[in-house]
C-alpha cells in the first residue's frame, strides 16, 4: 500500500496539485458569487451555493481518477477506457454517485458549515453595502428578499422536491436528452443533497442542544466530578473513555469515510460480491413480500431501486472494506493517523519558518498562499495513500468472489493477471536494470503462481 501510494505521489503529483488548486479556486469563487447574489435575494444565493461544494467534489473526483492507470490491481482487473468519449462517461458516471457520500463527510468534517458562514457573511456585507448607499443616496432600497439567514422552510423543501424530481427524471430519460444535460444533473444531485445534509446538521444539532441541556446530564457531570474527588483514577478512565469516543471520529471513521469515497468512485468498475442477509426475520420479510400483489410488489422494486441507486456504491465499498481484511484496514488506518498529526507538525512548521509579521501589512495579503501549502500537501497525500489502500485491498479480495467489468467470476484470471502486473512494476523500479531477459531482449514468460 505505501510503495503504491509513493508510486503514484511521484508519478502523479503535478495533476493532482493542479486539481487541488482548481478545486479551491472554484469553491471560492462559488462562495463569492452566491454571496454576492445572495446580497440581493436569498433565493438566488441557495441555488448557486451548492456549486461551490460541487466545484470541491469535481476536484476530488478528478484526482482520484488521474491514479487510475497508475493502480496496479484495478488497471489489471479493471482497465481504463481509453477513447475521449468513454472517459468523459466514466467520469460522469463517477461525479454522480461520489456526490451523496463527498457532501455527508464533507457535512461531517465541518466544511459544510465553514461554507454557509462565508456565503452568510459574504452576503451580509453585500446587503449592508446596498443600504449604505442607498443611505448616501438619500434613496431607500428594499432588502426584505435579500438573506439573512439560512435555514430549513417549505420553500426550501419544495426546491428538495422539485431538484430530486429533475436528478430522477434525468436518470429515466438520459438516453434522449443531450450529452451536456450531465451537468444539470449533477448540479441537481448537489442541490438536493446539500440541502438535506444542511437540514440534517441543524436537526443534529438542536437535538444536541436539547440533550446537552437535560438534567440527566449535569447529574453525569456531578457524577464524574464526584467520583473524582473520591478515587482519582476513575475520574482518569471516565477521561479516558470520553477521549477515545470523541477522537474515534478522526482516527477511524473519516478515514473509512474517504475509502468508502475512493471505493464509490473506482467502484463504477469493481463490485465485489455482496454479503447475503440471513436469518429468520429475513426470510419471513421476504416470504411476506412475496404474497404483496405483483403490480404493487413491481411499483415498490421501482421507487426501492431508484433510492437504493444512490446508496448501493456506498454499501459495495463498504463490503470491499470488509472483505479486505483487518489487518490491512488497520495499517491504512495507522498510516492516516500519521498522516494527520503530520498535517499539524506541517502547520506548526510553516508559521515558525515565516515568523511572526505584522496583521496589515503581512498576513491580510500573503495568509491565503501561505496557510494553502498545509491543505494542498495534506490533501495530495492523503489521495495516494487512499488509493493505495483501495488497490491493496483490491489484492486482497483477489483470491475471494469478485465481479469484475464483465459481470462473471474472474479470480482465477485477475489473480494471473496481478502478479504479472506486480511483477512488471517491480522490473520497471529496478533501476539497476539488471532483470533477466532472453537473448532477444524480451522479458521471460509468465508462469501463474500455484
Amino acid at each position: 500500500m505505501l510503495g503504491l501510494s509513493g508510486r503514484l505521489l511521484v508519478a502523479h503529483w503535478p495533476a493532482l496539485v493542479a486539481w487541488f488548486l482548481a478545486g479551491t479556486l472554484g469553491r471560492y469563487i462559488g462562495i463569492q458569487l452566491a454571496g454576492f447574489v445572495g446580497g440581493y435575494s436569498a433565493l438566488g444565493g441557495l441555488l448557486l451555493l451548492p456549486l461551490a461544494i460541487l466545484a470541491k467534489c469535481v476536484s476530488v473526483v478528478a484526482m482520484f481518477l488521474v491514479l487510475r492507470d497508475g493502480m496496479v490491481r484495478l488497471r489489471v482487473i479493471a482497465p481504463p477506457p481509453d477513447d475521449a468519449a468513454a472517459r468523459r462517461a466514466a467520469f460522469r458516471d463517477a461525479l454522480l454517485s461520489a456526490i451523496l457520500p463527498f457532501f455527508a463527510v464533507y457535512a461531517a468534517l465541518g466544511f459544510l458549515r465553514e461554507d454557509v458562514a462565508a456565503y452568510l457573511s459574504r452576503a451580509l456585507a453585500v446587503q449592508t453595502g446596498r443600504q449604505w448607499d442607498a443611505l448616501a443616496a438619500g434613496v431607500t432600497v428594499d432588502t426584505s428578499g435579500a438573506v439573512d439567514d439560512l435555514r430549513l422552510e417549505p420553500w426550501t423543501v419544495a426546491i428538495v422536491v422539485l431538484a430530486f424530481a429533475g436528478r430522477w427524471a434525468w436518470k429515466r430519460w438520459q438516453a434522449r436528452l443531450p450529452r451536456g444535460s450531465a451537468v444539470g444533473a449533477a448540479y441537481l444531485e448537489a442541490l438536493w443533497v446539500f440541502l438535506v445534509a444542511y437540514g440534517v446538521g441543524e436537526l443534529l444539532g438542536a437535538v444536541t442542544a436539547w440533550v446537552q441541556s437535560r438534567q440527566a446530564i449535569a447529574w453525569l457531570t456531578g457524577l464524574r466530578a464526584w467520583l473524582g474527588d473520591v478515587f482519582a483514577p476513575l475520574g482518569w478512565a471516565w477521561d479516558a473513555v470520553g477521549w477515545v469516543i470523541r477522537e474515534a471520529g478522526a482516527v477511524v471513521l473519516v478515514p473509512l469515510a474517504w475509502l468508502t469515497i475512493a471505493g464509490v468512485i473506482y467502484g463504477q468498475a469493481v463490485t465485489p460480491e455482496g454479503v447475503r442477509i440471513r436469518g429468520a426475520l429475513v426470510e419471513r420479510a421476504r416470504t411476506r413480500f412475496g404474497r404483496v400483489p405483483e403490480r404493487l410488489r413491481r411499483r415498490l422494486g421501482d421507487l426501492g431501486s431508484d433510492v437504493g441507486a444512490r446508496f448501493r456504491p456506498i454499501w459495495r465499498a463498504i463490503v470491499l472494506m470488509w472483505r479486505g481484511g483487518p489487518l490491512l484496514i488497520a495499517g491504512y488506518l495507522f498510516a492516516y493517523a500519521v498522516l494527520i498529526l503530520g498535517e499539524r507538525w506541517l502547520g506548526f512548521g510553516v508559521t515558525r519558518l515565516v515568523g511572526p509579521h505584522d496583521l496589515q501589512t503581512f498576513w491580510q495579503a500573503f495568509a491565503v498562499p501561505i496557510l494553502l501549502v498545509v491543505p494542498l500537501v495534506v490533501e495530495t497525500l492523503r489521495t495516494v495513500l487512499v488509493a493505495g489502500a483501495y488497490d491493496a485491498t483490491i489484492g486482497a479480495l483477489i483470491g475471494a468472489p469478485m465481479v469484475a467489468s464483465g459481470g462473471k467470476d474472474e479470480s482465477q484470471v485477475a489473480r494471473e493477471l496481478v502478479r504479472e502486473a506486480e511483477l512488471e512494476t517491480e522490473r520497471a523500479d529496478d533501476v539497476g536494470g539488471d532483470e533477466e531477459r532472453d537473448p532477444r531482449g524480451e522479458r521471460p514468460g509468465f508462469v501463474a503462481p500455484a
